[in-house]
């Protein structure tokens, strides 16, 4: 069993998502992993190809870096931008606020470290390349939990509760606000690109 039969079987066995809420991304340019999913079962039309910008992982200036491949959970048509040709990693933005597309969330990342990304941009194999791997609990948190925040969360809800309480005023959390947060994810993930 490869890691990312591994993570698939975490998110559907274990924590239960439904599959047919998930979508795979890989790097354009990365038939191996494309095939290796389409292998698992999962079909064509639910593995998004995305360039570099989404599906190729560096740490900074130099270090190693990858071509990655990403399991997104998909909240439904009811979410989001509602434009055609929305997926994951989708910028649509979706009202006068420029809040972006919160339809897909990154839930899983696999990150194939073969490379050492050099300050002149060459970027010569690893002597032992590896596979660097994780899921948000966070953005779990959400999807699992059915909120739009992760504020909303039982993650965060008992503390800014405690912090209401002892601050004697009142709400400090109202419709995706936290203080002067701006509405959307602020801070939740669901629909903001990594850096």
């Amino acid at each position: 069993m490869g890691i990312g039969d591994r993570a698939w079987a975490f998110l559907t066995g274990v924590i239960g998502l439904p599959e047919d809420r998930l979508l795979i991304t890989v790097l354009e340019t990365d038939d191996e992993s494309a095939e290796l999913w389409k292998a698992r079962g999962i079909p064509e039309d639910r593995i998004g190809r995305c360039g570099a910008g989404d599906n190729f992982w560096s740490m900074g200036p130099t270090g190693p870096c990858g071509p990655c491949s990403e399991i997104h959970y998909d909240f439904g048509q009811g979410q989001g931008c509602g434009q055609p040709g929305c997926g994951p990693n989708c910028e649509n933005a979706m009202n006068e606020h420029g809040d972006v597309c919160d339809r897909f969330v990154e839930l899983w990342n696999l990150v194939f470290m073969q490379f050492y990304h050099n300050l002149d941009g060459s970027r010569p194999p690893l002597p032992t390349p590896s596979v660097d791997t994780g899921m948000g609990l966070e953005r779990a948190a959400v999807v699992l939990q059915g909120t739009d925040t992760i504020y909303e969360t039982d993650l965060f809800t008992p503390a800014i509760r405690r912090v209401e309480d002892l601050s004697g005023t009142g709400q400090v959390y109202d419709n995706g606000l936290v203080g002067q947060h701006q509405p959307g994810w602020a801070g939740s993930y669901r629909g903001q690109h990594e850096q």
